[in-house]
């Protein structure tokens, strides 16, 4: 291994730094990269778009598999692709799509999509497990010999996974899954897999008149800008990218035998957990009420730093309090009902002052209280649950007997 020289590696800008973001700083020359995504979600309009922009400095070919090139154009044209220098092949089977990037030896070529393309020298119908398999090894091997970043569109299962073959993800060198409500107007980009980067970026998208745009600032997105009983704000992060969100809670009285847990954004086992915290160390009668819980904008949030945003949310329903503006809620909820630190503390911080937020309730001993004044923000420590919403939510919120 140490007697292999190093080539240098120039990565291939996608045209569109929320893209490259997820890819770790853009396409590698020969790697190949799978995106799935829901019908109507938008990978289509994604790629075209990148590879209209790619296309003004590189050369790239669109191989189309499931439209005809008069409908391409057509969408392209729409997108207002004028101006950019793009091959496009529309076609089916493989043998001519391998001859045509052997003829060109294009920079970058895009395959929409490999359940579409079909082998002849196989009987099975196309999209079938050997169809997808074989198409996607010969594609790779293409691609690593001449150093062609490949880009395939993979369709997905009514169940959300990656249709075809496992094989197909472990043969690609990325894995990358576009999300969001197609009714929505924002689209979520992840990595799943990427060998040539981190797969816990997030980037962020709006679906506009003129096709996708991206998103500077996501935080607006997820805030709802309410002030009401039952939201709390907390600072959520994916990757190196910190993500202000509202958490919003609904709670009232059950008219069933066992009361309803509903969570949209958040593990429902999650929310079980904080529920019986709340009611065992708060005192409150948390198992009489149902209790519904969403992340504003849709988005997932798995990290357990927005424990106590939950917490707060629930219990500010609960008691039909609002929360001060301009306070962030930041800590691991523990079953004993202490307060565990989070990583990233002053990132989340960082961003939560950018957004105009003045008071943040963290986990004690944080380590940040000179960050803080630096950047304005007040800053209340807490060690247990009680502690801290009593500081979020002021001093009434629970009475004598239930803070005992």
């Amino acid at each position: 291994m140490a007697d292999l020289g190093e080539l240098p590696m120039q990565r291939l800008a996608s045209g569109y730094a929320e893209l490259d973001r997820v890819l770790g700083g853009g396409l590698v020359p020969g790697s190949l990269v799978l995106v799935g995504g829901d019908p109507g979600i938008g990978k289509s309009t994604l790629l075209l778009q990148s590879a209209t922009a790619m296309g003004r400095e590189r050369s790239v070919l669109y191989v189309s598999a499931e439209e005809s090139a008069q409908q391409v154009k057509l969408r392209w044209q729409r997108l207002q692709g004028c101006g950019a220098d793009l091959q496009l092949l529309a076609e089916t089977d493989l043998e001519l799509v391998l001859e045509e990037l052997e003829a060109l030896k294009p920079d970058v070529a895009i395959i929409d999509s490999i359940q579409a393309l079909h082998d002849a020298n196989l009987t099975s119908a196309p999209g079938s497990v050997a169809q997808v398999r074989e198409c996607a090894a010969s594609l790779q091997r293409l691609a690593k010999r001449q150093n062609t970043a490949l880009v395939l569109v993979g369709h997905v299962t009514k169940e959300g996974v990656l249709a075809g073959p496992k094989v197909l993800e472990h043969l690609v060198d990325a894995v990358l899954t576009f999300e969001g409500d197609r009714f929505a107007s924002h689209r979520l980009l992840r990595a799943v897999k990427n060998r040539y980067g981190a797969t816990h970026e997030l980037g962020v998208f709006e679906m506009r008149g003129q096709g996708l745009e991206e998103v500077g600032n996501p935080s607006e997105l997820f805030l709802s800008g309410d002030q009401a009983s039952g939201v709390a704000t907390i600072v959520a992060c994916e990757g190196t990218r910190p993500l202000v969100v509202d958490l919003q809670a609904l709670v009232s009285t059950t008219s069933y035998a066992s009361p309803r847990r509903t969570a949209t954004g958040i593990a429902v086992n999650r929310l079980h957990q904080i529920l019986a915290v709340l009611e065992k160390h708060m005192g409150l009668p948390l198992s009489r009420y149902d209790c519904y819980l969403a992340v504003a904008g849709g988005l997932d949030v798995e990290e357990p730093a927005a424990d106590l945003g939950v917490a707060a949310a629930v219990v500010a329903s609960y008691r039909d309090l609002t929360l001060p503006a301009g306070t962030v809620l930041l800590g691991e909820l523990g079953l004993g009902g202490q307060l565990r630190a989070v990583p990233q503390l002053e990132l989340r911080l960082q961003e939560a002052a950018r957004l105009g937020f003045r008071r943040a309730v963290v986990p004690q001993a944080s380590g940040m209280s000179a960050a803080a004044a630096a950047l304005g923000l007040e800053l209340l420590e807490a060690s247990r649950i009680t502690e801290a919403l009593v500081m979020a939510l002021g001093d009434g919120l629970v009475s004598q007997d239930e803070a005992g």
